[in-house]
């Protein structure tokens, strides 16, 4: 396969400049009815909006200090900085002044508690004003500060109002003069990882470089020695090595940031620390941190991922374990995982279209991240398991919420992860019905996106352009499809002479009028894991797309165990589910275990089996139905009964 040399600069199309539609649209249209504004009432709630109100008293600890040191009160700033990102984003495709008003009025509280000097924060200003900076290993400071950066950031581009961008600014001011390697300043960073990625997406809209280099300075600084967080806890008169995860591979702390070579700790935090690697890889031309992640990069994806996206398995560190450690019903897989995957892989293409990146995103976005909100939009799943008895299901809120919003403000900018632009390029790297509108070589270009995918692999392009205008537009090739065709105006492209790192790269004069035919057919494949992943031995997942496939109940009925695949996927016929938001379902010839066991717990006869016909449906939409169980892998081939 060509490649291109990675000195390009790619920056994500503004949420604005992309209409979605389809089945992206769809999701979108739920957080407007419903997410949105229920975000913010679950915050008033839990009692969010009292911790910020300074007109009344502090609320003091509402939520319990634990076993670790802190609450996660500690982390309410975060949860109404993504809550207001959320609504944000969702006033893109529909204005609702109410909502609007709501955020304004939090903006005006955060305005007021803001100390004069910028420092904000509700616990550390209002519960516990002398820890300030005593405890950046546990205490989410700084995480709390990105979040509300990311949030007024959103805020801004979406209603032109600057008030909590202009106190975030502050608030970033104030931290370039805190932390650093000057005399008084704090060599730290964040025992969780945001603040990076947010102090970029502030240098973008407000030109300031200074917040780069702060952003620069954090990961620099993280994992060298001596160790910030063990001199920090000595200040603070604690033992060093009496943390709760006992190893600072937990916030990805353990070493340089350069020097890393295996994904390990909090799957979170890791993947937002790989986010901030990545922008300022892309906004320095920094091949070294592009070579590290690159390393993480093969480490996560062959030996600690999930088909579905999913990754960190444990529940003990919400995150991950041994090579090839994937347990299915006891996966955690937290949907912000995933999320921050999708995060991780979009700023991996910042240097330039490439499908290895892409095709994860992909991945991630459908079936890991996509299932933590159900389909209309009112409930949600923190852990997202592959295999389930039936008591797993979803809940309204969460005593740490960080999930729900994440999720919801990734579908409602979604668009942003669709496209990308160059000075000369154009890269669509995921596909769904959308118009994108460009400015590109002096040029006002709109790309109108005509398709059904990801139940239907025909994908229409039609170019408008104000004037005639050479550059390039990149279209990703999915290494799972085979077969796809390419035409522009009707010519058939020989798609290995333009393919560049698994993107179809058409570099031409464009006008109005001209028109891209891309189609990728959605063959239903079989998947096998590596044999070292020993909880799938001997079974099979299905796939279509980039949509995982599972097994549910409410269509098949229990014992979803007994079911074997015999026959391959080649008499699979396909079914248009109207209760799933007309997803497509498959239907697949298989065997099943007849339910002649009796009272025995053991017997000597295997049980009896009978043909069926299977039903699967996409893994993201599992638990939308009747509640019971549901399967991701099931059993392949013939049982040898000798």
């Amino acid at each position: 396969m060509n490649t291109m040399k990675r000195d390009r600069q790619f920056r994500p199309l503004p949420v604005p400049s992309v209409d979605i539609h389809g089945l992206f649209g769809d999701r979108q249209e739920a957080i407007c009815d419903t997410t949105a504004e229920m975000l913010l009432d679950r915050c008033v709630e839990a009692g969010m909006l009292d911790a910020i109100d300074t007109s009344k008293p502090s609320p003091g600890i509402v939520i319990p200090i634990q076993p670790w040191g802190g609450t996660t009160q500690m982390f309410w700033d975060s949860d109404l900085g993504k809550s207001i990102e959320t609504v944000a984003y969702s006033l893109y495709r529909r204005k609702n002044p109410e909502l609007e008003a709501r955020v304004d009025e939090i903006i005006d509280m955060y305005g007021k508690m803001q100390d004069e000097d910028g420092y904000l924060n509700a616990w550390f200003q209002r519960v516990q004003p002398d820890r300030r900076w005593t405890n950046l290993r546990d205490h989410h400071e700084l995480y709390c500060a990105g979040h509300l950066i990311e949030g007024a950031v959103a805020y801004f581009q979406a209603t032109g109002k600057r008030k909590l961008l202009d106190i975030v600014s502050r608030y970033a001011d104030y931290l370039i003069k805190t932390f650093g390697r000057g005399e008084g300043q704090l060599r730290g960073y964040c025992g969780h990882e945001e603040i990076e990625l947010a102090l970029v997406k502030l240098a973008r809209v407000t030109g300031q470089k200074k917040y780069l280099h702060l952003c620069k300075f954090f990961i620099d600084e993280r994992g060298t020695e001596p160790h910030y967080f063990t001199e920090e806890a000595i200040r603070d008169g604690r033992d060093p090595a009496n943390f709760i995860q006992k190893t600072y591979e937990y916030s990805q702390s353990h070493q340089p940031v350069r020097e890393q070579r295996k994904v390990v700790g909090h799957a979170v935090r890791a993947m937002y620390l790989y986010c901030g690697m990545a922008d300022i890889a892309t906004e320095y031309n920094d091949d070294s941190l592009t070579a590290a992640l690159d390393t993480l990069w093969d480490d996560l994806i062959t030996k600690q991922m999930y088909l579905t996206g999913g990754i960190g398995p444990a529940v003990s560190n919400e995150g991950f374990t041994d090579y090839y450690d994937l347990p299915n019903e006891s996966a955690y897989a937290e949907t912000c995982a995933s999320v921050g995957l999708v995060f991780w892989a979009s700023r991996m293409l910042g240097r330039g279209p490439n499908r290895r990146y892409a095709d994860i995103m992909e991945q991630a976005l459908y079936n890991g991240a996509m299932s933590g909100l159900s389909l209309d939009g009112k409930t949600f799943f923190y852990e997202n398991p592959l295999e389930s008895a039936g008591n797993h299901h979803r809940w309204i809120w969460h005593p740490c919420p960080c999930c729900p919003p994440n999720i919801a403000r990734l579908l409602a900018s979604i668009g942003s992860y669709m496209y990308a632009v160059s000075d000369d390029e154009i890269a669509v790297h995921l596909y769904g019905e959308s118009q994108a509108r460009f400015d590109i070589g002096g040029a006002k270009v709109r790309l109108a996106e005509k398709t059904h995918y990801p139940w239907d692999g025909a994908i229409g392009f039609d170019v408008t352009t104000d004037r005639t205008t050479r550059f390039a537009i990149s279209l990703r090739i999915p290494e799972w499809a085979d077969g796809v065709t390419l035409k522009v105006n009707g010519e058939t492209i020989d798609l290995a002479s333009v393919t560049i790192d698994g993107y179809a790269r058409i570099d031409r004069d464009w006008t109005s009028g001209d028109h891209i035919d891309l189609d990728i057919p959605l063959a239903p494949r079989a998947l096998f894991a590596n044999p070292l992943v020993r909880h799938d031995a001997g079974r099979t997942a299905l796939m279509r797309g980039p949509m995982v496939y599972c097994v549910e109940a409410t269509d098949n009925g229990d014992g979803l165990n007994g079911i074997r695949l015999t026959s391959g996927v080649s008499q699979t016929t396909m079914a248009e589910l109207k209760d799933l938001g007309g997803a497509v379902a498959l239907d697949v010839p298989a065997s099943r275990d007849k339910a002649d066991w009796g009272d025995a717990l053991y017997r000597t006869k295997p049980p009896e089996t009978e043909e069926a016909t299977v039903r699967f449906v996409p893994y993201p939409f599992w638990d939308n139905r009747s509640p019971g169980e549901m399967l991701v892998w099931v059993r392949a081939g013939e049982r040898n009964d000798a």
